[in-house]
């Protein structure tokens, strides 16, 4: 009598109504998200290789089929993800109820600024995607919405302090620059907690603190 292969076996079964092979694991599409975007945050969407994937994830190439179309295919999803997630950051900072203007920016500031430090890996992740952005039009028009998006909050939070559009549009330009800049020279090995307290410090005392709130 011939023994029924456990589910987990290596042998491959054909999912019903489709020609594709079943995946020889049960690996999911988010677990080849992410691997992929730990492959970025190492070496740039250039190391986003699906053979390179299977490897790491100890799978064969088919696996990979089953989730995805092709490479392309992988990309956009991965790229999709982290924006859907990165707008739901921002809504739940729209959501917040904070009341004061400059405690919600400062609250912007200690979240940038402590993500830099304590999970560098997002900051890698969107470095490398702005290199992506380059190179593709579509990957950058994500991009420009993240960051419309980003700089909308901070001008609807600056407009309640000064109630000058053209004042609120200029101090949330710089505001965003520096948290951008910031993320740049927090992404290296010898950066501290020491650096990034000094940074957000000086952040906090010109684009926060020293501005002074106008009566409508």
């Amino acid at each position: 009598m011939t023994p029924t292969p456990h589910p987990s076996s290596a042998t491959q079964k054909t999912k019903p109504g489709s020609s594709k092979p079943a995946p020889l694991t049960r690996l999911k599409r988010d677990d080849w998200l992410d691997a992929a975007f730990r492959a970025a945050v190492e070496g740039g969407f250039s190391s986003v290789r699906v053979l390179s994937l299977a490897n790491t994830l100890g799978v064969s190439r088919g696996s990979f089929y089953w989730h995805f179309a092709d490479h392309a295919e992988l990309v956009g999803a991965l790229i999709d993800r982290w924006y859907q997630r990165t707008l739901a950051t921002n809504q739940g900072e729209i959501n917040a109820d904070l009341g004061d203007p400059s405690v919600r920016i400062l609250r912007i500031l200690d979240g940038a600024i402590a993500h830099s430090v304590e999970d560098r890996e997002h900051d890698r992740f969107e470095q490398a995607l702005r290199n992506l952005a380059s190179k593709d039009s579509a990957v950058a028009a994500s991009l420009e919405r993240v960051d419309r998006a980003r700089l909308q909050l901070l001008h609807s939070y600056y407009l309640q302090l000064v109630h000058d559009d053209e004042a609120a549009r200029e101090l949330a330009a710089l505001f965003y620059l520096a948290v951008v800049g910031s993320h740049e020279a927090l992404n290296r090995p010898s950066a501290s907690v020491k650096v990034s307290n000094y940074l957000k410090a000086i952040i906090a005392k010109h684009l926060v603190h020293a501005v002074s709130p106008t009566k409508p």
